[in-house]
């Protein structure tokens, strides 16, 4: 997959978006189309040899806040083959604040209409923009819902023609090792001698580690092409060629993300329907929305998927010590969820465990995200605390000193207001127009993005799009926030966890 920066036209108010080259291709397909009725364990395939089998796959898009799905593409129509690899590409706008939901449906086309309703229907699989933009090796592997086979979503480079030693324009693969430390996770490799038909020739095949990949920073890495088939019938077979492969050194930025939510008694008794903490079994409160409308975007961008989760203003089991950042997991020494819903789950544990209180002090955990951002500052990662709250902050001065610090820091805060309250001292947080300044010291950057969750609620009570609207406004001003700290850091940005890599193949043998 390979993203290229979008232009922005301030005359034609086009919104900028980071265009993504995405390509497919399946394997393992299987042809019986009674598998959309039937669930039996015990099933008479027919023979693949016999079948004539024609694979498309066509991709849907889905509306902002509604559950339509739009068709938005095709791929060409590849002949005879349960593997195929698709040459025709979806281009595709990605907007990092919202949540881009796409659907892939295979089908095998047995008639010369072009109505989908007369093709025979495969499988389905489900996923974000954000998911395949994050997807370690920029390859992106999905079950089809009725197990017909895998589906794989993956960068390719372009196709080189007439030549045994192809130089291939450099490209970017998605390389989420780097963030997790895994340096020696293994990348493979494939070549082959393209046709345009989609029945390309296997020539061969290498295999890396983004820790060798990162040794040819500045110089050239060497593979052998190898073909294990060619190998077993020729004596003398050394190699297919080789591939030679140069990594641009490049900034590759991990996202964390952390959640802080107030539990001052001002929010009402959990158990009443009043209250904004109110444990509903049948919708969730606005606690719940605002985090799970955040969190469900900005998953995709974490690469452990672990969340440190933080509650303030509360009293504390067994002594009624109040805190003003204790972890919702109950464990000092691991503040980590696993997920977004392992984080709504803390939540409502904590709401059952601990007694709401106050005051509504911001700075603890402010401070204790700052604490970690501290630590890496070479552009690796990037820090994004959302707090939720219902009222006025009871520590402006030291907030505003915490913002101002955190502010030479690479991080950004989020700040979603619940309930009725005013929140005009918030706005004295979010920088838009008069940086936030403490004893003297302005921020260097507008790090705050506050926003109260009403206005974003739709008058039908759909809960969907109000989450939609809130997630696409607060998420907006992340990724100008990351680019401006690292400009004041001189670090050269790119697409996260975008490595450029330039390939040359030498001497390739004819499959």
């Amino acid at each position: 997959m390979m993203a290229s920066i979008g232009e922005f036209d301030p005359l034609n108010n086009i919104v900028p978006a980071t265009k993504i080259e995405v390509t497919v291709s399946c394997s393992l397909l299987k042809t019986c189309p009674l598998l959309n009725t039937l669930h039996s364990e015990v099933l008479l395939w027919p023979s693949f040899n016999s079948v004539s089998f024609n694979a498309v796959v066509v991709l849907y898009v889905q509306g902002i806040g509604t559950k339509e799905w739009m068709e938005f593409g095709r791929t060409e129509v590849i002949d005879n083959t349960l593997n195929p690899n698709f040459v025709r590409k979806f281009f595709l706008d990605f907007f990092f604040e919202e949540k881009q939901n796409l659907r892939f449906d295979v089908y095998n086309v047995d008639s010369r209409s072009s109505n989908i309703s007369k093709f025979d229907f495969l499988g389905q699989t489900f996923c974000t923009l954000g998911e395949i933009i994050g997807s370690t090796g920029g390859r992106l592997e999905k079950s089809l819902s009725n197990e017909d086979g895998t589906f794989t979503i993956c960068h390719k480079t372009e196709v080189v023609k007439n030549t045994l030693n192809p130089v291939w324009q450099p490209f970017t693969i998605a390389v989420r090792a780097l963030c997790n430390g895994d340096y020696d996770r293994t990348v493979k490799v494939d070549v082959y001698d393209w046709d345009r038909d989609g029945s390309h020739d296997f020539i061969g095949e290498f295999t890396t580690s983004y820790r060798d990949f990162s040794r040819g920073q500045n110089q050239f890495n060497v593979y052998e092409v190898l073909n294990a088939k060619k190998k077993g019938k020729k004596k003398k077979y050394i190699n297919s060629g080789t591939v030679s492969t140069f990594l641009i050194s490049a900034c590759q930025t991990q996202l964390n993300f952390t959640v802080a939510i107030d539990f001052t008694a001002s929010n009402g008794n959990p158990s009443q329907p009043t209250s904004l903490h109110y444990m509903n079994p049948y919708q969730m409160n606005a606690y719940a929305m605002a985090l799970k409308a955040v969190g469900e975007i900005i998953q995709d961008y974490d690469s452990d998927k672990l969340f440190p989760a933080y509650g303030f203003g509360a009293k504390l089991p067994p002594d009624g010590k109040i805190s003003h950042a204790f972890p919702l997991s109950g464990d000092n020494e691991n503040p980590n969820c696993v997920g977004i819903e392992g984080v709504l789950e803390a939540y409502f544990q904590g709401l059952r465990t601990v007694q709401l209180y106050g005051p509504t002090n911001f700075s603890p955990v402010i401070n204790q995200v700052a604490r970690s951002a501290q630590d890496v500052t070479d552009g690796s990662q990037y820090f994004v605390l959302l707090m939720i709250t219902d009222g006025v902050i009871s520590d402006m001065v030291q907030t505003k000193e915490a913002v101002v610090n955190a502010a030479a820091l690479p991080m950004s805060i989020i700040i979603v207001g619940v309930g009725p309250a005013k929140f005009d001292a918030m706005e004295e947080l979010d920088g838009d127009e008069v940086r936030v300044s403490s004893r003297g010291r302005f921020a260097e950057r507008d790090i705050v993005q506050f926003v109260p969750f009403r206005d974003y609620m739709d008058q039908s009570g759909n809960q969907v799009l109000s989450m939609a609207r809130l997630a696409k406004d607060v998420l907006a001003e992340i990724p100008e926030q990351l680019l401006g700290f690292m400009k004041t850091r001189g670090i050269e940005p790119r697409p996260a966890y975008l490595t450029p890599i330039t390939v040359v193949g030498q001497h390739l043998s004819t499959p």
